[in-house]
């Protein structure tokens, strides 16, 4: 397992200064907490879900900080308004990839949803044929989605901008550090999210889809498919209770982007 500032084009832990105000500060212990994330090559849902509940919360410290007086003051007399604007570009299209999860979350519980009916029902016609190829294919689908919103991240994370900073005291310079760090952070939870969404229900060494098609027509089914089944179905039901989760966290973290963008908006306005 590695760490999030472990792996390529995510950003290492911080430490501002310690005479900085506590908003920031606040900042910096959310940042390092979702950096600090085991994260194994195969995403675990409870991991998935901590990071995006972490986005939340870092996002509603960052609005705060964006809202105080003096960083309102601060940033719009020491940066240069195109760093700004690179900003808002980058929440835009934030906004646009945690939407487009979100679609695709949902779409993901959807064809679980019919999968899992299917296979209660087992009624001997070719219900769960047409469900698990349904399934099948929705699974190409979605992983061609995901490596697409993958790919906008990463090139998000190549597009480093520099600041022009005229007269910026410390205060403002960590203030501008945990920005950067936020959509850096940010991107990395997406693009773990995006890689669960791409994982397979069942693991890979099987044709079990094939042979549970085969068998599922047959009146009594053999005890080592059932005990099969039981696994696919009880594997199942726990990624829809994680999509479920996701959906709720994705929907908080979609409105905590919309205030971080009109926050930067009232910087621009200053």
């Amino acid at each position: 397992m590695a760490a999030l500032s472990s792996k390529p084009n995510h950003v290492r832990s911080i430490s501002f200064p310690g005479s900085s105000h506590p908003t920031i500060q606040r900042v910096e212990e959310e940042l390092n907490k979702l950096k600090s994330l085991e994260v194994p090559v195969a995403p675990k849902g409870n991991t998935v879900y901590s990071g995006l509940l972490g986005l939340e919360k870092l996002y509603k410290s960052i609005d705060d900080l964006l809202n105080l007086p003096q960083t309102l003051q601060t940033l719009s007399q020491s940066v240069d308004a195109k760093w700004i604007d690179d900003l808002l570009d980058k929440s835009v299209r934030l906004l646009d990839v945690c939407g487009t999860t979100r679609e695709l979350v949902s779409q993901y519980k959807e064809n679980v949803r019919d999968l899992e009916s299917s296979l209660r029902r087992r009624k001997g016609d070719s219900t769960t044929d047409v469900s698990v190829e349904r399934f099948t294919s929705f699974s190409k689908k979605i992983k061609t989605d995901a490596k697409r919103s993958v790919s906008t991240l990463k090139q998000m994370d190549r597009e480093t901008a520099v600041p022009v900073l005229l007269d910026a005291d410390q205060d403002t310079m960590a203030a501008l550090r945990a920005l950067r760090e936020a959509n850096a952070v940010c991107s990395a939870i997406f693009q773990m999210l995006l890689s669960f969404l791409c994982m397979p229900p069942l693991k890979p060494k099987q044709s079990k889809w094939s042979l549970l098609s085969r068998l599922v027509h047959k009146d009594r089914i053999a005890p080592e498919v059932q005990e099969e089944n039981t696994s696919l179905e009880t594997r199942l039901e726990l990624i829809e209770a994680y999509l479920d989760s996701f959906e709720d966290a994705l929907e908080a973290v979609f409105r905590c982007l919309i205030r971080s963008r009109s926050s930067l908006l009232n910087v621009l306005s200053c």
